[in-house]
C-alpha cells in the first residue's frame, strides 16, 4: 500500500522546489514517481500536429521521486510520516504518526 494517494496534500522535502506545497495529480507506483501541482514545472515547445490543435509554449508538471514528498496531515496541518492501523471494520487505514488521527 502506498503512503500517498492522488489528491493528497504534500510538501516537497528536497530539490529545487524544496518547501513548496501542492496536491498529487498522478502516481507511478512501479517507478516510485509522482506529479505534484505547481512543482517541477517544465516548459515544452509544442508543434501543431493536427488541424485545430494549438502550437506554442506549454508549461506542465514533471515527475519527481516519491521519497522527496511528505504527506501533510489534514487534522494537525503539519507534515508527518504515515502509519497504518486497523479500523473498527477490520480495514487497513492510514494514520498520522504525529497526532494519531486517521487520514
Amino acid at each position: 500500500m502506498m503512503n500517498v494517494k492522488k489528491n493528497d496534500a504534500v510538501i516537497v522535502l528536497a530539490g529545487k522546489d524544496k518547501g513548496k506545497k501542492g496536491s498529487i495529480l498522478e502516481i507511478l507506483p512501479t517507478k516510485g514517481k509522482v506529479k505534484v501541482k505547481d512543482v517541477a514545472v517544465l516548459t515544452m515547445h509544442k508543434k501543431q500536429r493536427r488541424q485545430g490543435e494549438l502550437a506554442g509554449i506549454v508549461k506542465q508538471e514533471g515527475w519527481i521521486d516519491i521519497s522527496k514528498v511528505m504527506l501533510i496531515c489534514s487534522s494537525c496541518k503539519k507534515p508527518s510520516r504515515v502509519g497504518f492501523t486497523q479500523s473498527p471494520e477490520n480495514k487497513k487505514v492510514r494514520m498520522c504518526r504525529r497526532c494519531k488521527e486517521i487520514i
